[in-house]
Formats: structure tokens, C-alpha cells, sequence
């Protein structure tokens, strides 16, 4: 076949190679060579040599149209007509590609031998290495302490999530990870479970599974918190119950405003606890999770019945859950005793603000019944001096020329401003306003 190059635009030339040469066993690039002129090859160029390996990758070992021969020409013109597929959803896995940075976290890991270690670890290997979901981990995560401030203990298929206040930790079977480990919180829960990791319990017998250790270690820490607050706060309470209000000055005010403040907010900590507590001694389901966790065991639908393949293992978990239960009740008491005994302190602050508000609001009425008779005497003075007003002017009246004229006009005066006090003073004590 002839080729006829455009002396214009040597780039766009075009090769047309017929079905028979292409079926034939030669590689493309033979065929090409075959039928086109060396001289034209070299003025095509870069052009053709990159048609020519499109179709040796294109082509594969055996026939050269595997779909049974269709021409490719016209199954370009038919792909428009075929329905496109939407592109899927970008996964978890193409955060990085979309720019969104992958959180990294800075946690403390102890591990069931009570070894300690700091390190970061980010997101994607935390859902990996303990089997949560990004919905799980939201409840601990320190950048949302906003949107999760309430206390939260979830248990998951192999870690437990614990959320209470500054605290916030993962507790798996061989490790808990432990978030903000440099607050109070974290501190406090790093001395009250370090010595419990050991390998006998106090009594000499078998101690009880890690994670159990670590959820009943985070519940001590929190409620001798909130214990040692509330003694920090009662013996300020009870000396300013004592003091006021016989005694009222800016800084026993100030001092009773903060300790209210104080109270307000562990009644609030202590009874969200209490809240969590009793959620979880209802929930069946969740304690009996705690129990087969790390077990092979699984829970019946509906009635959540443990079911073990070995006998010895169903009874473990049953044993463990009466002692999570009477755990969960030990604390539970605990919190309710502090909550209840914040409760009365600040019942009787705010009975001592209504004792100093009726205190001050005496004192205020006092001073306006001062008032009052003050404005009355000066209404008795001012209706005297109003007569000696009129006496002051230039005008003849001829009482000048009398002698004994001046001294009975300042008397009368006098008597008449006090008779009107009187009566004024008399009529106010008549309507009780006085």
C-alpha cells in the first residue's frame, strides 16, 4: 500500500497497516518495516517508534485479538456506548494522597509486666494493632476533649476504651496505651496501677486478667481524686458556715463564691461517674464482654448467654462476672457517697447565701428608714425656711418695728417644723412603712 507524506506537517503522517499483516506471526515492528521505506521511517521518527511499542505491549503471546478476533478499530467505537462505572470511593488508605494529615499520637505504653515506654504511633497502625474502628476511637482521641468531656468506658471485642475526665486510655491484653499521660489524671493512674502489676495477687492466689486491672486501676485513681478534692474543699466550707454572716466582708464572700464554684463542679464530675456506673451495672451485655474477653467465647443473641467450649473457661468468666459486678458496686458506692456528701455541702453554702441575702437586705432596710427620716426632717426644715424666706424680703410688713416680732416668728418656726415632723413620723409609723 502507498503512503503519501504531507510535506506541510511530516509529524501527523499516519500508518495504516491491514488485517492481514497484523495476524500474521511477525512482530509489528517487521511488518512496519516491510512495507514502509526506511528513508520515511527515519523522517517519522520518535512518532512511530512509540506506535510501534504500543502494539508489541499490546500484543501478548498467542493470538493477537483474544476476544475472538473482534477488530480494535470498532471496539473503539464502541467503548463510548458502554456505561461507565462511577469511581469508587476514596478509602481510609488514600488519606495521605488527598491531603489530609494522618493524626499521630504520643502515648505511654505499659505492659502487663509493668514495663514502661513512651513512643507515638499513629492512627491507622492504633485501628490495626487493637481492632477498633475510627468511631471507637473518637471517644478517647485528646484533640476532641470538647465533644467527649463525659466519663465513658466501652468495651470492644479486644480492648477496652476508658474515658474519664483527664484520663484516657486503651487497655488491650497485653498493654494499655495511655493518652496526655502528663496530666493529673494520667499521673495519678500511672502510680495507683504500676504496683498492682504483679504477677500474684495480695492473697497469694492468681491476680485478675490485665485489662480488669487496668479498668479497676483508672476507677481507684478517679474516685481518690475526687475523694481528696472533696476533703480539700469540706474544712474551708464548714469554717466559713461557722464565721458567716455575723461576719461579712469582701474576702469570706470571695472565699465562699470560689468553694460553692468548687462544689459545683465535683457534684457534677462525681455524678456523671455515678451515671457511667450505673449504666454499665444495668448493661448485662457489656459486663459479660468484659468477661470473655481474651476467652473462646461468644455470647448468644437475645439472651446473651456465655457459651465456652470448655467447661472450665465458662465458669472463670461466670466467677469474674460476679466479681466485676461487685467491682463496679464497690466504686459505685464510693461515688455516691462523695456526690451525695458534695451535695450537702453545697446545699448548705447556698443556705448561707440566702442567710447573708436576708442579712443584707436588713441591713438595707435599716439604712432606708435612715433615709427616710432624714427626708422627712428635711421637709419639716425646708417648709420653716420657706417662711423665713418670705420674711426676707424687702418688703414693709411693719412686724420690723416690733421688738419681740423676731423672736416669735424663729419660735414659731421651730414648733411648727417640729409638730410636723411629728405628725409625718406618726402617720408613716400608722402605715407601718416605718
Amino acid at each position: 500500500m502507498s503512503l503519501s507524506p504531507t510535506p506541510q506537517a511530516p509529524s501527523q503522517h499516519l500508518i495504516f497497516v491491514s488485517r492481514s499483516s497484523l495476524l500474521s506471526p511477525q512482530p509489528p515492528s517487521l511488518l512496519i518495516q516491510q512495507q514502509i521505506p526506511p528513508a520515511l521511517l527515519v523522517s517519522l521518527g520518535i512518532k512511530v517508534s512509540s506506535r510501534v511499542r504500543c502494539l508489541t505491549k499490546s500484543t501478548q503471546p498467542g493470538t493477537l485479538f483474544p476476544d475472538g478476533g473482534d477488530d480494535p478499530v470498532v471496539a473503539a467505537e464502541e467503548e463510548p456506548k458502554q456505561e461507565r462505572l462511577p469511581p469508587p470511593a476514596p478509602s481510609y488508605g488514600d488519606a495521605l494522597s488527598l491531603g489530609i494529615r494522618e493524626p499521630v499520637y504520643e502515648v505511654v505504653e505499659v505492659k502487663a509486666g509493668g514495663m514502661v515506654s513512651t513512643r507515638k504511633i499513629s492512627r491507622r497502625h492504633l485501628l490495626k494493632s487493637s481492632g477498633l474502628r475510627p468511631r471507637d476511637i473518637r471517644s478517647v482521641d485528646p484533640s476532641l476533649f470538647l465533644t467527649n468531656s463525659m466519663p465513658s468506658l466501652l468495651v470492644r471485642e479486644h480492648a477496652i476504651l476508658l474515658n474519664l475526665g483527664s484520663l484516657r486510655a486503651i487497655a488491650m491484653q497485653e498493654c494499655v496505651l495511655i493518652f496526655d499521660y502528663n496530666t493529673r489524671g494520667g499521673k495519678a493512674f500511672l502510680d495507683t496501677l504500676l504496683p498492682r502489676l504483679n504477677p500474684r495477687g495480695m492473697n497469694g492466689g492468681p491476680c485478675m486478667p490485665f485489662e480488669l486491672e487496668v479498668v479497676e486501676a483508672a476507677l481507684l485513681s478517679r474516685v481518690q481524686r475526687l475523694e481528696q478534692r472533696l476533703m480539700q474543699v469540706e474544712p474551708r466550707v464548714q469554717a466559713l458556715l461557722e464565721v458567716l454572716p455575723n461576719r461579712l466582708t469582701a474576702n469570706i464572700l470571695e472565699e465562699l463564691r470560689i468553694s460553692k464554684q468548687n462544689l459545683v463542679e465535683l457534684g457534677s464530675r462525681a455524678g456523671a461517674l455515678r451515671q457511667m456506673l450505673l449504666d454499665l451495672l444495668e448493661d448485662t451485655h457489656e459486663i459479660r464482654r468484659m468477661c470473655i474477653m481474651g476467652r473462646n467465647c461468644t455470647l448468644k443473641k437475645g439472651n446473651d448467654d456465655m457459651e465456652c467450649p470448655v467447661p472450665l473457661e465458662k465458669q472463670i468468666a461466670e466467677e469474674e462476672e460476679e466479681e466485676i459486678e461487685m467491682l463496679l458496686e464497690n466504686y459505685l458506692q464510693r461515688c455516691e457517697s462523695c456526690h451525695g456528701q458534695a451535695e450537702r455541702l453545697l446545699d448548705s453554702a447556698k443556705e448561707m447565701e440566702d442567710s447573708i441575702a436576708v442579712h443584707l437586705s436588713s441591713r438595707r432596710l435599716e439604712v432606708s428608714r435612715v433615709e427616710l427620716l432624714l427626708q422627712v426632717g428635711t421637709f419639716c426644715v425646708g417648709v420653716g425656711a420657706l417662711v423665713a424666706g418670705i420674711f426676707g424680703m424687702n418688703l414693709k410688713s411693719y412686724l420690723e418695728e416690733h421688738v419681740a416680732a423676731f423672736w416669735l416668728t424663729t419660735g414659731g418656726i421651730v414648733f411648727g417644723a417640729v409638730v410636723a415632723f411629728f405628725l409625718m413620723y406618726t402617720y408613716l409609723r400608722t402605715k407601718k412603712i416605718l
